[in-house]
């Protein structure tokens, strides 16, 4: 089963949750805000996809951070960050068994539909 994480009013989710309908693809999806993330999950994220790639630094809310913050961002200072405002955790992060795709393109679930 896919599993969808990220936060539903968001633009990018929409896209990305319209694409699996239209293909027919069953997925469960986890809302950072209403159903929680735990710390242990984005430690594993972290793990896997690395906690740069993680942080969504073109959002607004990382963008309103102070200079001297953004400037001593280490990955437990950044996964702290993301679990107190989930909407600096770039979005979608596609999870299909012990595999992770961030963010959406059209190419590269495509792919997931041919492996």
């Amino acid at each position: 089963m896919i599993k969808m994480y990220g936060i539903k009013n968001c633009d990018t989710i929409k896209k990305a949750r319209k694409w699996l309908e239209q293909h027919q693809l069953d997925y469960q999806f986890i809302d950072y805000r209403q159903d929680g993330l735990s710390a242990e999950r984005l430690a594993a994220f972290s793990q896997q996809l690395g906690w740069q790639n993680l942080l969504n630094t073109r959002g607004t809310t990382y963008r309103a951070l102070d200079a001297e913050t953004k400037a001593n961002l280490n990955e437990q200072a950044a996964l702290a960050l993301m679990l107190q405002q989930p909407a600096m955790i770039k979005r979608p992060l596609l999870q299909l068994n012990e595999r992770y795709i961030l963010g959406f393109s059209n190419d590269i679930y495509q792919q997931l539909l041919e492996d």
